[in-house]
């Protein structure tokens, strides 16, 4: 049982200062003293340290691990995961998220400490420093991992960057979402500027291109397929697995990603023909550098993609930097462009020139791990059918 009872002491400067004390045992039958300016924060804090000591998940502030030391312990059960094994990109990515940005910021913060308002004003401190918005989301995605591991160890009770993503989950379910929706020429490069675009390319360009048009595959799982994966006989291809950003071959992103694409003539006929001139390598791929190893993603992307929207006038005017003038760059950045495209085809109506597939097929073809991930990505392109002449029927029944 905690007690609370107000104290009073005098500073070495002779400064008299008062406060509330917690007196407590927590489960291991220990002592603890916590001091207070106000009461009722006194009063919280027992409370709460008296439900945590009964359900045992107390943790002492002087016992707290600090955010630094946390994140060695988070590193280790990452290296140590073997169900399935992370691959060294990410056990990569998690080291430079906690050297880089989470140590110098929170690095010496005690684990106790730790709630939503200081987890807030991590992120704030990210933004001040200069991080992008989208790796200020990544470093947090980290912290809640590392914050969840120090949760199973018994270090830190709650995780509050699990908890303020709850929260902002409920606001969100309050009210529709709006801009997140992919844009067609925006996002999405339009039927015509795809037709620019592989007309403007030949050779092992042209049928790379022409591959991730009507396959939708992610740039990993192109850079890393390989012959066997392709039946030109059936007109289709699987995908078993992909390349890394480090050039290894391993599984794919996850167990839906493993899948089974048909493929239309003219990419069958443009793979057959670039079989006969294919590099060989070790690990016969479709699409491998000169010397038949797995090609560098960035190489793709300077070498193949941009050079065929400048070709095609597939392009945006910019500014040049360093000069000043304007000049023409290429109008989508990456290969995922690409996928979204695939998904467009597929879901667009016949008449369109589109597949007009349904849902869970367009989920298929993409190795989306759940339907969801496909709605919320695509689900604005889906038709809506115009059901006027239904709606006019079925009141007229109704009221008749």
């Amino acid at each position: 049982m905690a007690s609370i009872r107000k104290r009073s002491w005098q500073t070495k400067r002779g400064e008299l200062k008062s406060g509330w004390q917690v007196d407590y045992a927590d489960q291991h039958g220990f002592r603890r003293r916590k001091m207070f300016s106000h009461k009722k924060n006194a009063d919280a804090f027992a409370l709460t340290a008296q439900l945590e000591v009964r359900d045992g998940t107390h943790v002492a502030e002087s016992d707290s691990l600090t955010v630094a030391e946390a994140g060695e312990n988070w590193i280790e059960t990452a290296q140590a995961v073997d169900e399935p094994p992370l691959e060294p990109t990410t056990l990569e990515q998690y080291r430079q998220h906690l050297d880089l940005h989470i140590v110098p910021i929170i690095g010496k913060v005690k684990l106790a400490k730790l709630n939503v308002p200081v987890i807030r004003d991590f992120a704030d401190k990210l933004r001040a420093a200069g991080r992008s918005s989208t790796m200020v989301k990544y470093v947090i995605r980290s912290l809640g991992s590392l914050l969840a591991d120090a949760q199973e160890r018994g270090n830190i009770v709650r995780n509050p960057v699990h908890e303020m993503r709850s929260r902002r989950h409920q606001r969100k379910n309050g009210r529709e979402r709006r801009g997140n929706n992919l844009d067609i020429g925006v996002d999405i490069p339009t039927p015509e500027e795809i037709k620019l675009i592989l007309q403007a390319v030949t050779g092992k360009d042209r049928v790379f291109l022409l591959t991730a048009v009507f396959s939708g595959l992610r740039a990993s799982e192109m850079r890393g397929l390989p012959w066997k994966d392709i039946n030109l006989r059936k007109g289709e291809l699987k995908v078993t697995q992909r390349a890394d950003r480090h050039r290894k071959i391993g599984p794919p992103k996850t167990e839906a990603a493993q899948r089974t694409i048909p493929l239309p003539p003219p990419v069958i006929s443009a793979l057959r023909e670039w079989r006969l001139a294919c590099p060989k390598g070790p690990l016969d791929l479709v699409f491998p550098n000169g010397k038949g190893n797995v090609e560098f993603h960035i190489n793709i992307i300077q070498r193949v993609f941009w050079p065929a929207q400048l070709t095609a006038g597939v392009v945006v005017k910019t500014t040049d930097t360093k000069q000043g003038s304007p000049s023409l760059a290429p109008k989508y950045a990456g290969l995922h462009s690409l996928r979204h495209f695939y998904a467009s085809w597929c879901i667009n109506r016949k008449t369109d020139g589109g597949l007009e597939l349904p849902p869970k097929v367009v989920q298929y073809r993409c190795g989306h791990s759940s339907i969801t991930v496909t709605m919320d990505t695509y689900g604005h392109l889906f038709p809506r059918s115009d059901d006027t002449a239904e709606l006019a029927e079925a009141a007229s029944s109704l009221l008749s």
